[in-house]
């Protein structure tokens, strides 16, 4: 299973993405594609995504049963702690950007 968040991109990269995954909300998208087309997927955002951000999660086997990294402005950064995945939440006066 993989979910992908985009965030202010160009439609382009939208309608490229639409052609493996599903997108039920505008610019989430939700699919299972195996790890080869997950990372073609990743570095066709990560090269295409103007100004924008990208956000990746998928199925791994670990405890949390996932993995996540983004890429550009998004609206929240991942942070790793002791292993443990964590989404953080900026507060106005420190803004995100960046890749992890």
């Amino acid at each position: 299973m993989i979910v992908m968040i985009l965030e202010k991109v160009p439609t382009g990269l939208r309608g490229e993405l639409s052609r493996w995954l599903v997108e039920p909300r505008t610019g989430v998208f939700v699919g299972h594609v195996s790890a080869m087309v997950r990372d073609r997927l990743w570095d066709k955002c990560r090269k295409s995504r103007s100004a924008g951000g990208v956000l990746q999660i998928w199925s791994m086997n670990n405890e949390q049963r996932f993995e996540m990294r983004a890429c550009g402005n998004t609206s929240r950064s991942i942070v790793d702690f002791d292993g443990l995945q964590l989404v953080a939440i900026p507060t106005d006066s420190e803004p995100i950007s960046g890749e992890v």
